[in-house]
């Protein structure tokens, strides 16, 4: 990438159908610009056809011209399509509770920048990481939630995702639930994460529940967050080995790093616009 060109992410789904790359190609090439990833995936199940393009562009390309020349190809094979400039941060705000390991690692790989994003704000429902937020210079606003006032705390949280022109909200082990009508309204804009121990061990201390049923692996799975609880699209999971010799306590931590890892790498996904829906799943590419 020269310093004289722009780099973009298409992302598209359609009908699969034969001659969907070679259009996108020849639009590509008409407009000046060079493709440095490609991945795509038909899905036989669906007949549906993923597709995610990387390019670098001249600079005097914007996202404006680009569609405008691009709408041929789109309405022709009938492409569900959006363009993402990579020079522009996604806005986000963190929500958590007392547990702080995601929250901590959001906060490290978006200063270390391995998270291309800006973290306009932290929610919670505690006052527990106000001063480990604020000493990044990040503001902090505590949102107390009883089942009297949650309505209108879902309106002061709207209220911040507006002002503060937010694209994504992270659940970083935020232990409330979102009202449906908040799920619908945040809809494919807000990423929980949660120990896989779903349904198995719902509830209170569930890491004591299954230490006491002998359970020989511990995980965790960020998905998209739905009306349906803990069942929206998956984007990332992943698993820790533990045997007899661990304690409650080894459980914990093993899970806590790895619903940290799982956060995180379903988060850089998503920023990176590698993810695209398709009904209840989610083509992740890599």
């Amino acid at each position: 990438m020269t310093k004289d060109s722009r780099q973009f992410v298409l992302l598209f789904a359609c009908e699969d159908r034969k001659g969907i790359v070679a259009a996108v190609a020849n639009s590509l090439v008409s407009q000046d610009c060079n493709i440095v990833e490609n991945a795509q995936h038909g899905d036989a199940s669906t007949g549906r056809f993923f597709m995610r393009v990387k390019f670098t562009a001249p600079d005097r390309l914007t996202p404006e011209a680009f569609g405008e020349a691009f709408a041929p190809v789109a309405t022709a094979w009938r492409l569900d399509w959006k363009l993402h400039d990579t020079a522009t941060k996604a806005r986000a705000i963190i929500m958590v509770s007392k547990g702080g390991h995601c929250l901590n690692d959001l906060l490290y790989r978006t200063a270390t920048g391995r998270l291309p994003m800006t973290v306009t704000s932290v929610v919670s429902n505690h006052l527990t990481w106000q001063r480990r937020v604020e000493h990044e210079g990040i503001p902090y606003h505590h949102l107390p939630i009883t089942p009297e006032n949650k309505r209108e705390q879902e309106q002061a949280l709207l209220a911040l995702v507006e002002a503060q022109q937010v694209d994504l909200i992270i659940l970083a082990r935020y232990m409330q639930v979102l009202s449906d009508t908040l799920c619908r309204r945040l809809d494919g804009r807000v990423i929980n994460i949660h120990h896989s121990f779903l349904p198995g061990f719902k509830g209170a201390n569930p890491y004591h529940r299954a230490y006491d049923r002998g359970v020989k692996m511990v995980g965790a799975t960020a998905h998209y967050v739905t009306p349906d609880l803990d069942e929206g699209p998956i984007i990332a999971q992943d698993v820790s080995i533990v045997d007899h010799a661990d304690s409650v306590e080894d459980l914990i931590a093993q899970g806590q790093d790895t619903e940290s890892r799982v956060l995180g790498r379903a988060v850089q996904a998503h920023l990176e616009h590698r993810v695209l829906l398709s009904g209840n799943r989610t083509i992740v590419f890599r």
